[in-house]
Parts: structure tokens; sequence; C-alpha cells
């Protein structure tokens, strides 16, 4: 069961989420919201798995609200709009439904997001010390204590070792996955980081060996979680 809420300043649009959702048994919409900011509080409080979220609302886009939000959880933007798909692709969204949206369309969303979640749950697991990464027609094995760290490259991830890099076509979101959150954590919209590797953390910067990585403002608290 996913649990989620939604976010659109449309009333309407509110309730065809309501609607579409009770017909779906995996999801449980726990509340929506038509004004953002009121949202930010409960997510502070509630275990959130999925968000629905509208761009072009009046007082903040949902960009720039999934940007503000630290940790935020797997999103799927409902718009009216095409222009910002690229956009917020690049912010790992599960999908992007353009309104009006049929009930199977919002199911394929759903099943994707589910689809990551049950990822998700089977790789958070310390107790496997390997992963199998897709590069090229090949599925490579790595040892996960091997990886020092994950960076995006265009449509591609590269998983970098002390004696190598591999190269899969992943994204973010589904890098994240792939690599236990118990042994990594990241740190910026393009980098995921072994913990183990990390030898030195400053205000805006991390040092996993002798590489200088960035750190994005809304990774901060994911890294004084590391300090403290």
């Amino acid at each position: 069961m996913l649990a989620a809420i939604a976010i659109d300043d449309e009333p309407v649009a509110l309730d065809v989420i309501k609607n579409l959702s009770a017909k779906i048994p995996f999801i449980h919409l726990k509340a929506s919201f038509t004004n953002a900011f009121e949202a930010i509080d409960f997510l502070r409080k509630e275990k959130i798995d999925l968000l629905f979220l509208d761009i072009k609302m009046p007082d903040i886009s949902g960009i720039d609200f999934l940007r503000s939000i630290p940790n935020p959880p797997m999103v799927i933007f409902t718009t009216a709009y095409s222009e910002h798909a690229v956009q917020s692709f690049e912010l790992d969204a599960i999908d992007y439904l353009l309104k009006p949206f049929s009930l199977s369309r919002f199911l394929k969303a759903c099943n994707k997001a589910l689809e990551q979640y049950e990822l998700r749950n089977k790789h958070n697991d310390a107790s496997s010390s390997s992963v199998f990464i897709k590069s090229g027609y090949e599925q490579v094995r790595v040892e996960l204590n091997d990886i020092l760290y994950a960076e995006s490259n265009g449509n591609y991830i590269d998983f970098v070792l002390a004696d190598k890099k591999i190269t899969s076509r992943l994204t973010m979101s589904e890098t994240e996955t792939l690599l236990p959150a118990s042994l990594f954590v990241r740190i910026h919209r393009s980098y995921i980081v072994a913990k183990k590797h990390i030898t030195r953390i400053e205000k805006n910067n991390i040092w996993v060996n002798k590489t200088t990585l960035p750190v994005g403002a809304n990774y901060m608290h994911d890294i004084s979680k590391i300090i403290s």
C-alpha cells in the first residue's frame, strides 16, 4: 500500500484524483491540499510514499515546491501544461500526467510508483553485499563496498569505483532504489555517495577518497545525520 497525498489549487482536480485513487487498491490517499504550504507541515509529520503534485499553482510552482522539501517522496506531476515535462523528469518524477487524464493513464503512473517502491524495499537491505548493474547488454555484478559514488550523466549514471567506471542507463531515482540507504546517501541532484568512503565533510562539499563533490542545499539535512 502506497500512502499518498495530492496538492492542486483546483478543488475539482483534487476530486478527480480522489475518485481515481479510490479505484486503485494499492493507493491510500491520506490527504489533499489546495494550499501547498499546508502540505509541508503534513509531510513533516506523516510518512508519505507518493505525491500527486500540480505544477502551476498561484503561490509556488510544483517544481519549486518539490525542490524545497528535504527527502521528497516519489512524485507524479499532474498538470494541464506540457512544457515542464523535461524539467520534471530532471527531478526524477515517476510520471507526468496531462489533464484531463483517464483512469488507465492514472493507473499506469501508479503502477510505475508501486514498481519503484517494491524495488526500493527489495534493495534497501544491508544484508545484500552486491548488486547487478546493467551496462550495455550485460548485467555486471558489483560489490557495494567497491562503489565510491554514482554520478548523473545526462540519461545515464556513472558508477565510480576505485579502479573503473561502469555506465548504466538509469535515472537518479532508480539509482537511489538500487543502492541501499543504509550504505549510501544522496548529497546532490547529481550525486549519491557511499557513506563508508566519505573522508571529509565541509559546508558545501564532501570528499570521497580524494574526489571533491558538491553538496546540494536540499540534501544538507541528510549530511548532518551522517555527522551526528
